[in-house]
């Protein structure tokens, strides 16, 4: 999954690793799986409007954005089981629960891109090889 850094408009980089998910499947998949969201990471959904917390087992702040990448709303420590959407949201950022506050992301604040990586399979158009 291709990865970006997002900074507020102050320069601070809000999210070091924010994995992309741009596709359906990618999408549905979301944060499915995992136990935990370190500091650090988010994943940006996009297109996305809502989102829904059903299997997940951790809390996340849920950060919707609109076509240009500024926050309309943040759902801070959206438990497990839960849904939450904003309208006209184009995108949705899922932080861990607690780091929408401490980066200071509220109404108004815009996200810019800072970095982008592809990962080597889709650089190369190769798959990637199979794990021993």
């Amino acid at each position: 999954m291709p990865q970006i850094a997002l900074a507020s408009d102050d320069g601070n980089v809000v999210c070091e690793r924010c994995l992309l998910a741009e596709t359906p499947l990618a999408r549905l998949r979301g944060l499915l799986g995992r136990s935990d969201l370190p500091a650090g990471e988010g994943l940006l959904l996009r297109p996305a409007g809502s989102i829904h917390t059903a299997f997940m087992r951790f809390p996340i702040d849920a950060v919707f954005l609109d076509r240009a990448d500024r926050v309309l709303k943040v759902a801070h420590e959206l438990p497990p089981w839960r849904m939450a959407g904003c309208r006209g949201a184009r995108a949705v950022l899922e932080l861990p629960a607690g780091e929408a506050a401490k980066q200071g992301l509220r109404a108004g604040v815009s996200l810019t891109q800072v970095w982008h990586t592809v990962p080597r399979a889709a650089r190369t158009g190769r798959s990637a090889p199979e794990p021993s």
